[in-house]
């Protein structure tokens, strides 16, 4: 499976500001790459921390766009979905699905979402068990699309294999959200790196795209 990291910062690789928004860092440009981007991959993924202060849809919402729509995957551990989610009310037909550490919860069953139990590790879902569950759906790309939490994990994982990051000309400040949340490094000889294969335009912001060395 090849997974693909979806960032939109500020310039100083914020997500979001102290208080939480994020709404909207990036142009209208970005956010319709953003929408082709997972129009390409057969499922997107986020963090229940992302559903919880966002509560996203992650459909492709472009006119004309053609294909199946992706399948759209929170990691869970303890299942604080909320009901009223966008990612509950709409899961008819299984597309959406709950990666948990537990028991699968009767009242996401009964809204059917599709609820995976896998391994855990350091208390949260083990990012290794999570892409051998989806690939045992037959997804063969994946889109992850937050938090930092989430996209630090995976990354220090060394399962990301390219990264799609659009930045925005702007400056939040370190009281801002990191686009990627913190994980020990103990030189910088083993940093996960990775290589640039393109920076272009698009509207006021810069997409860059990065392939795994």
């Amino acid at each position: 499976m090849k997974v693909s990291l979806k960032l939109a910062t500020s310039l100083d690789g914020r997500i979001a500001t102290a208080s939480g928004e994020s709404r909207w860092i990036t142009g209208a440009a970005a956010r319709r790459e953003v929408h082709l981007l997972r129009l390409a991959h057969g499922a997107v993924m986020v963090g229940v921390g992302t559903v919880l202060a966002d509560d996203p849809e992650l459909t492709v919402r472009l006119d004309g766009a053609v294909g199946p729509q992706p399948l759209r995957i929170v990691l869970d551990s303890r299942q604080r979905i909320p009901q009223a989610s966008k990612l509950v009310a709409t899961a008819q037909g299984g597309r959406t699905i709950v990666l948990t550490t537990q028991a699968p919860a009767q009242r996401l069953l009964d809204a059917a979402v599709r609820v995976i139990q896998v391994p855990q590790r350091n208390g949260r879902v083990d990012p290794c068990a999570a892409l051998d569950a989806l690939e045992g759906l037959g997804i063969q790309a994946l889109l992850i699309e937050g938090g930092g939490e989430v996209a630090a994990s995976f990354i220090s994982a060394g399962l990301v294999d390219a990264v799609e990051w659009f930045r925005a000309p702007i400056v939040i400040g370190d009281e801002g959200r990191p686009a990627v949340g913190g994980f020990l490094l103990k030189e910088l000889a083993s940093a996960p790196r990775f290589r640039r294969v393109s920076a272009q335009a698009v509207g006021e912001d810069l997409w860059e795209r990065y392939e795994r060395s």
